[in-house]
């Protein structure tokens, strides 16, 4: 049961830092770019959208294919996403910009609400030791869950840093 616990956060952290730095990433570029405030929160208006459709059908989904089978769903929808945030072309016009970024973030906000369904319901499945220890566990991975996203956006902006990315107010 430690062992699938474990295994699965590991795998779950991995991501959640992989997703705070992407975020970190495209919100910067885009504030640099000199995109409203608005315009940076529309980004991400799909992200949390998906993440709501996932998180409804997660449970129906994992319970259907297998809690694995949708772990590495999540996962590869998120490299999906990464992988269409590369393509996009700078020179690009603004909407068709927005647009890219906006379904690229769709599929982002999709692969975390996945992944974080199929994780916390594989700590549920595996822990054999009764209510008081899967409260315990799950306890443990939402808490690290949240400090890894920090991580991530730490990560994400130390990217930036080493690319010598600079914002300029004023």
């Amino acid at each position: 049961m430690v062992r699938n616990c474990i295994i699965v956060t590991a795998s779950y952290w991995g991501f959640t830092l992989v997703d705070g730095a992407l975020r970190m990433l495209v919100l910067f570029h885009f504030f640099r770019l000199g995109y409203t405030p608005f315009t940076l929160a529309f980004l991400f208006l799909l992200y949390e959208a998906a993440g709501i459709a996932a998180n409804l059908a997660g449970g129906y989904f994992a319970s259907r294919f297998g809690i694995p089978r949708m772990l590495a769903i999540g996962q590869s929808l998120q490299i999906a996403g990464l992988l269409m945030l590369s393509a996009l072309d700078p020179a690009w016009g603004t909407v068709m910009s927005v647009a890219w970024v906006v379904v690229a973030q769709g599929i982002a906000g999709v692969a975390k609400d996945l992944t974080k369904t199929a994780s916390k319901s594989a700590i549920k499945a595996t822990s054999a030791e009764g209510s008081r220890q899967l409260f315990r566990w799950v306890a443990w991975f939402t808490g690290s869950k949240n400090a890894m996203k920090g991580i991530g956006f730490f990560v994400g902006g130390c990217f930036l840093i080493s690319s010598a990315f600079r914002i300029r107010f004023g």
